[in-house]
């Protein structure tokens, strides 16, 4: 017996064997949960399909969450092959590259209302739905990144929309707590996503977290994902609305990278 045993979790976002979302798809995976999987773009079907194979998982739909269309789609399928959903997780973010490549201040409107929409709407939207297929409660929860607190070069736009979905986080943890849904973030720290793969510099930073960090190492996708355990299991009852950090304690430092440096 896992400690997801007897639990149904949707998971949005998976991208590749990279994404930190299939690093919580496998721990689930190992802790006994019945599994559904969401990519956003159809070119990443090749990807996720084999992975998805990997683990016998056979509910694999293409979502963009920005369209309310296919959203209540996606629930309705989740709601005839499930009935009743335990978690859902929200591993989904997007920010043109221009608007990561410069300064904030030049960000477009345009391209900050698209990264607000995708990295932070889509929560509400996505939890809108999970929150009527969990009648016995459950567990939301989304990951952040330690630029929602502080400025990170480089991370512009996609920083302030981190900083939106922390808050987010907590007042749909008010709303929804009276139907005993928690909901939470998962801060982590840097790792080489396809995502991240769009931030310049990135290498040097996750090279400075890695040497000045308390553990001196960096997180991997698996560390994420048994931090997902624990708040999708029964051991995490009465966590909600908080946005946890897994970064080997870099967040907890004063000191910080020459900025001209990266």
């Amino acid at each position: 017996m896992g400690l997801l045993s007897g639990k149904n979790a949707l998971i949005f976002g998976v991208a590749n064997k990279d994404s930190i979302a299939w690093g919580i798809t496998k721990a689930f995976h190992r802790e006994g949960a019945t599994l559904g999987i969401s990519y956003a773009l159809e070119k990443l079907e090749r990807r996720v399909q084999p992975l998805a194979e990997e683990l016998d998982i056979d509910f694999v739909e293409r979502c963009n969450a920005n369209d309310d269309t296919e959203i209540d789609a996606l629930f309705a399928k989740a709601k005839d092959r499930f009935g009743t959903v335990d978690i859902m997780v929200h591993a989904i973010a997007y920010a043109e590259r221009e608007d990561l490549d410069g300064l904030f201040v030049d960000t477009s409107r345009k391209g900050f209302s698209l990264a607000l929409e995708t990295s932070a709407y889509s929560l509400v939207a996505l939890s809108q739905r999970a929150a009527k297929l969990m009648p016995n409660g459950g567990s939301i929860m989304t990951l952040s990144y330690y630029g929602a607190e502080k400025v990170m070069p480089h991370y512009n736009v996609m920083g302030v929309a981190k900083a939106a979905l922390e808050a987010s986080v907590r007042y749909l943890a008010f709303d929804l707590g009276p139907s005993q849904i928690r909901v939470n973030a998962i801060s982590a720290g840097p790792i080489k996503t396809l995502s991240a793969s769009g931030i310049a510099g990135f290498r040097r930073m996750s090279a400075y977290a890695a040497d000045s960090s308390p553990l001196r190492t960096l997180v991997t996708q698996d560390d994420v994902g048994n931090m997902a355990v624990w708040l999708g299991s029964d051991w995490a009852t009465m966590v909600t609305g908080e946005t946890i950090y897994i970064d080997a304690g870099y967040h907890a430092l004063g000191l910080h990278a020459p900025v001209d440096e990266l």
